[in-house]
């Protein structure tokens, strides 16, 4: 049990906000199935995450693991801008 490596959750969304310092606030989106209609709707979470070199930009596309609490809000941090924003 000591050597095993734990497999930390990671998530891709858009950064809405980067106006803190080494700070971004990114929106995911998933898809559920309403029980009675059968139709899909969308679910917004946001999740704050940690960017050192502040790299972001809104409506960047990037990829956040979950880490240790940072701050009171942080508990992810960015791992990779996949495409940025136009």
């Amino acid at each position: 049990m000591e050597n095993e490596k734990t497999i930390k959750k990671t998530k891709v969304g858009v950064v809405i906000s980067d106006k803190m310092e080494k700070s971004i606030v990114v929106q995911t989106e998933r898809l559920i199935r309403h029980k009675v209609y059968g139709k899909f709707i969308r679910r917004h979470i946001k999740y704050m995450a940690d960017d050192p070199e502040s790299l972001c930009k809104i409506g960047d596309r990037v990829l956040i693991e979950e880490c240790r609490p940072l701050s009171r809000k942080k508990r992810w941090r960015l791992l990779e801008v996949i495409e940025k924003a136009v």
